[in-house]
């Protein structure tokens, strides 16, 4: 396995840009991690990725010498222990709203006796011909980036971010503003105070704090930066794709797009 840098530089407080994959083919991760970012997230959560195409995505990725994380379907330790043994670098883990949620997160990219992660030889390990080097990696070395996307978080964010093993957070703003009954409502004042008591617990606590830009727009990415967060995602294969392909066409005489 090759041994990282997403992790030092989150913990010497650099700048981390990456995107979000959701489609399942390995040319798209390829393309992406041939493009600079740091880190790509294979987003199974709201996709219909399976585990065998995260594997391949994963693999790519890692290949392509760019960080691969997967955004979890749950806070599942059986999930996880799949996902790292394919070799993934670390996880996102959708709506941790405790404690006790992200240490159960962490521990489930650990074995024991730090950990719980059950023990076996995959591509993580080299099929086995790593596995000295892996067993070394594995006890600090996988990243960890919680989501925070529930007002029932807000309340416990210093318990969630001094978990040991816990690398930075990302704020999922849909789910939190449908929590806060004010779903997409972006501009709403109560949300945005969520907003900056997340940004703000971040940076008093020294902890990568991370946003996702979803149009591919480079002023609301340098407006991300500005604002201090150091795990950023920057668009997602879908939106780039559409984007791109409306742009390249915008403007031609004779043609008619959707959005007319």
């Amino acid at each position: 396995m090759n041994i990282p840098s997403l992790k030092d530089k989150l913990q010497a407080g650099r700048l981390t840009l990456g995107s979000w994959i959701t489609l399942g083919h390995p040319a798209i991760a390829e393309i992406f991690a041939g493009a600079g970012f740091d880190w790509l997230v294979v987003d199974m959560e709201h996709t219909t990725i399976s585990m065998e195409q995260a594997g391949d995505l994963i693999r790519v990725i890692d290949l392509s010498g760019v960080a691969p994380l997967v955004r979890l379907t749950s806070n599942d330790p059986n999930q996880i222990k799949r996902i790292m043994d394919a070799g993934a670098h670390g996880i996102v883990v959708p709506m941790v709203n405790s404690r006790q949620e992200a240490e159960a997160a962490v521990a489930a990219t650990r074995y024991a006796p730090t950990g719980v992660r059950g023990v076996g030889l995959a591509r993580a390990q080299k099929y086995g011909a790593a596995f000295q080097e892996y067993l070394a990696w594995q006890k600090n070395g996988p990243v960890v980036i919680v989501q925070i996307e529930h007002k029932s978080a807000l309340t416990v964010l210093e318990d969630i971010f001094t978990v040991k093993g816990v690398d930075g957070f990302i704020i999922g703003p849909y789910d939190l503003s449908c929590s806060m009954g004010i779903p997409g409502e972006f501009e709403h004042p109560e949300f945005l105070d969520a907003m900056e008591t997340i940004r703000s617990a971040g940076q008093q606590l020294e902890i990568p704090g991370g946003i996702h830009v979803v149009e591919p727009d480079k002023d609301r990415l340098e407006m991300a930066i500005k604002d201090g967060y150091r795990f950023i995602a920057y668009s997602v294969d879908i939106r780039m794709l559409d984007v791109s392909a409306r742009d390249g066409i915008s403007g031609i005489p004779g043609i008619k797009q959707e959005s007319e």
